[in-house]
């Protein structure tokens, strides 16, 4: 009997303890999810799109020569993202419709942004979408870039970023990588002739010489008041932004006409951050085709976005050196001439004095050293890279493969342009890429050089 009621007694101690076990498991366990579901809560998003201002007498950048647009499709913007975290302070991502932006221009910028709305620089990515249908940002090539539309953009960016802060708001993040394979491809075409394929036929191709980047990785903010839907919608992509529907117009060309159509869609702001691109142009698809395609290629991956947490807002911007290339005259003028006569027809004579004249300019400056900036952004997980040039494509997925965060992303032109930076194999074929001019100056390596270096910061902000 004693036994018995000995053996009683312990199984009742017995089912104490695990019933105390078991309540304070799903205490702690619901005590997670709270904390979980306070850290997204406390997640605030703001989004504003600004238009820039352009007319008709304004030269247009993306070409050799100087050109103008007549008339306007779609609008030229300004698009600004900002994240923030009470405790972790601002971000601000802008996407600009122009074809590249120097730190001269930037720089300003970036100091007036800190100032007015506590946005430091290592957290404040600016790309431009590299429209070629724009008006000029940039001296390059055969004219001078329009001073007044540069302030225009400075003044937008300024306004976007403004316009975001007092939008700010609870948001949830999502994300997906989705993919678009058949707007762009590898541009660097092999020739029968042994030449990279720039202009002119290209029915003789042998093969692409370089990779294709087809992720599209979009990063969505919900509101989390109501059903409001999205709030803002980043997508990366890695194809030059060439195209126009109607032709000789100004147009933000198939990234932005896109971004512009999903807005009135589904609402929200949705912001294209161009990727690694220096290699990749679209070819081949008419650009109401791509439109669609883009378009389809997001919303798909917004059917898939999945919300994830956000426990880290942070960044690193930091200086980076590199050296004006020294060159031989005979052999650059050899190569432009050769590759123009055969395949640039009547305009061959034009482009042959257009890249003398830059590397006139540029031969008293050979070994001269420059500055520019590198950058890496974290939203959680997400690793977003920024780099101040038309980057190749094999030099952006070496970022992605070393990276260690598991999703990272190129946003090139960001924070200043230093021209075209292509692999070290890329200078041995040649083609206008490498050709020494006002659009390719650095020494050869010094992409090489700009992947070593990101690969340092994003893991010491990975080890933070």
């Amino acid at each position: 009997m004693k036994q018995r009621t000995a053996l009683l007694l312990a199984l009742l101690c017995l089912t104490l303890v695990v019933t105390i076990a078991t309540a304070l498991r799903n205490f702690l366990y619901h005590a997670a999810g709270s904390a979980h579901a306070n850290e997204v809560e406390q997640l605030l998003v703001g989004a504003a799109a600004v238009s820039l201002e352009a007319d008709d007498t304004m030269i247009i950048g993306g070409g050799i020569f100087p050109g103008k647009a007549k008339g306007q499709e779609g609008h030229l913007r300004a698009v600004a993202v900002v994240l923030e975290k009470p405790s972790q302070g601002r971000m601000a991502i802008v996407a600009c419709d122009v074809l590249m932006l120097t730190r001269d221009l930037l720089d300003p910028v970036a100091e007036e942004i800190g100032q007015k709305f506590g946005i430091p620089a290592d957290r404040l990515l600016i790309n431009a979408t590299h429209t070629h249908h724009a008006p000029s940002t940039v001296t390059v090539h055969g004219y001078q870039r329009e001073e007044l539309f540069c302030r225009r953009v400075q003044r937008g960016i300024v306004e976007a970023v403004g316009q975001a802060v007092s939008r700010l708001e609870p948001a949830e993040f999502c994300f997906a990588l989705g993919q678009e394979a058949t707007v762009g491809q590898n541009s660097r075409l092999l020739l029968k002739d042994g030449t990279i394929y720039w202009i002119g036929p290209r029915d003789d191709g042998v093969r692409p010489t370089g990779p294709f980047d087809p992720d599209l990785p979009v990063l969505a903010f919900r509101s989390i008041r109501g059903t409001r839907g999205w709030l803002a919608v980043l997508f990366n992509h890695s194809t030059h932004t060439i195209g126009t529907r109607q032709g000789g117009v100004r147009s933000p060309s198939f990234y932005g006409l896109a971004a512009q159509e999903l807005e009135s869609e589904l609402g929200g702001v949705f912001c294209f951050l161009q990727g690694a691109s220096g290699s990749t142009h679209n070819l081949s698809v008419p650009v109401d085709e791509a439109v669609i395609r883009i378009k389809n290629a997001v919303r798909e991956a917004l059917e898939e976005a999945q919300p994830r947490p956000v426990s880290q807002l942070r960044g690193l911007r930091q200086t980076f050196r590199f050296r004006i290339r020294h060159f031989d005259e005979a052999r650059e003028d050899e190569a432009v001439s050769k590759y123009c006569q055969r395949r640039a027809g009547p305009s061959a004579d034009g482009i042959i004095q257009v890249f003398r004249q830059q590397r006139k300019l540029l031969a008293p400056l050979q070994g001269q050293q420059r500055e520019t900036w590198l950058q890496v952004l974290q939203i959680g997980d997400v690793a977003l890279v920024g780099v101040p040039a038309e980057f190749f494509t094999k030099l952006g997925l070496s970022i992605k493969r070393r990276s260690p965060f598991r999703y990272t992303y190129i946003a090139e032109l960001a924070n200043d342009w230093i021209g075209y930076l292509p692999d070290k194999k890329a200078f041995e074929l040649g083609g206008y890429q490498t050709w020494t001019g006002l659009h390719c100056y650095a020494e050869p390596g010094t992409g090489e050089r700009v992947v070593d270096e990101i690969v340092a910061m994003l893991s010491r902000l990975h080890q933070r």
